[in-house]
């Protein structure tokens, strides 16, 4: 048995599952504007337990997506995952949240050179990556501002484009052979393989230290005198 609780907050979709090994088991979800991680995950930590015959005791390790994302999600995301993994005494792991994201993708839609998982990160940018059809990483994660030369470097590749922040590239990237795709987010359950890999070959994080991968430093405004 491998049974691993993943979690994912790191956009507005607050999303848990639970996977023995490759085996699904249960998961709880919730897309929301108001980005209400902090009333909803335990309670969906709750739920997904108890909608599977296990309890928290009979986890093997723990799953939180690392970002990047929202600064909130994020944040609220690791210190849950985080708080079980001390209490529990099991191993924490993370994934990065966009190359979960470009996982499933290439799985469900394996017919693109390149896959770039985008979160929105406000105004004009975007969070984003470039994976090949192997998952592997060929450009790195980078806050991009987006005009009308973003991405010429891959002008040679089919891409797809995908997730919340990949509608304000519409009608700005002159890419060709591109499609889009904007109602995706990252989810708990494209984290399980990911994870599981991750758990065979005890990939696991400092408890103590970890933090999540924001990219961005969060800016809290000043009133005005």
């Amino acid at each position: 048995m491998c049974l691993i609780l993943n979690i994912e907050t790191s956009t507005k979709n607050c999303s848990v599952a639970l996977f023995n090994g490759s085996d699904f088991i249960s998961e709880k979800s919730l897309l929301s504007e108001k980005y209400s991680h902090s009333e909803t995950l335990t309670l969906f930590i709750e739920d997904v337990m108890m909608n599977s015959p296990y309890t928290l005791k009979d986890l093997d390790a723990i799953s939180v997506s690392k970002g990047p994302g929202s600064y909130t999600g994020l944040r609220i995301g690791v210190s849950t995952a985080k708080g079980l993994s001390y209490s529990l005494s099991k191993p924490l792991i993370s994934v990065s949240t966009l190359q979960s994201m470009a996982f499933s993708m290439s799985k469900k839609m394996p017919n693109f050179d390149l896959y770039c998982p985008m979160i929105d990160a406000r105004r004009m940018e975007v969070f984003s990556a470039f994976y090949n059809k192997e998952n592997q990483q060929v450009r790195e994660v980078k806050a991009d501002i987006i005009d009308e030369n973003s991405y010429n470097t891959f002008l040679d590749k089919k891409i797809l484009f995908f997730g919340d922040g990949s509608e304000k590239c519409k009608g700005i990237v002159k890419v060709k052979n591109t499609s889009f795709i904007d109602d995706i987010y990252p989810s708990a359950s494209d984290m399980s393989e990911l994870s599981l890999e991750k758990f065979k070959n005890n990939y696991f994080e400092d408890v103590a230290y970890f933090e999540p991968f924001y990219l961005k430093d969060f800016v809290v405004g000043k009133k005005k005198n």
